[in-house]
């Protein structure tokens, strides 16, 4: 690790300490040639995989998008920040742990459907509407009454 005041490319591991629920590690260092102290953290990099789309054109998975569409279909619904953010972490361990180096687009658009169904059944249908491409009143209808047959999920 440089140093960022010396550029010196020696430093030491003072501390070492677990941070954000074990996911980062926060570390301290001292730099051996100018004695200055900083703060590094360290998180494991893992690699997600590209997203294959209907037109077969194939695109990295970007988060921000996932979290536009999820901040699109919950506009203006009482659901917290912390369930959305647990939510989007469900869905990229869940495509990680396919293994797989791609994904069809449909595969994470039915992942962003299962989440949104246990954090708001209005959000779900909003995107449901959207994703499926619903052209008249019947196929709303179809799918709020799908979802009203399903057993209550807390």
């Amino acid at each position: 690790m440089h140093c960022p005041f010396c550029s010196a490319d020696d430093t030491k591991v003072i501390d070492s300490r677990l941070v954000a629920e074990g996911d980062q590690v926060r570390r301290r260092r001292e730099c051996v040639s100018c004695a200055e102290r900083f703060t590094t953290y360290e998180v494991a990099e893992l690699v997600m995989p590209r997203v294959i789309k209907q037109n077969g054109s194939r695109e990295p998975f970007d988060e921000s998008k996932l979290r536009a569409g999820f901040a699109r279909a919950l506009e203006k619904r009482p659901v917290s920040v912390e369930a959305i953010e647990a939510a989007i972490n469900h869905i990229k361990h869940a495509l990680r742990a396919t293994g797989e180096r791609e994904v069809q687009s449909m595969v994470l658009g039915e992942l962003v459907m299962e989440q949104l169904k246990t954090l708001d059944q209005v959000a779900y249908v909003r995107f449901a509407s959207v994703y499926r491409s619903f052209q008249d009143l019947a196929e709303f209808r179809d799918e709020i009454e799908r979802l009203e047959a399903e057993p209550a999920v807390d």
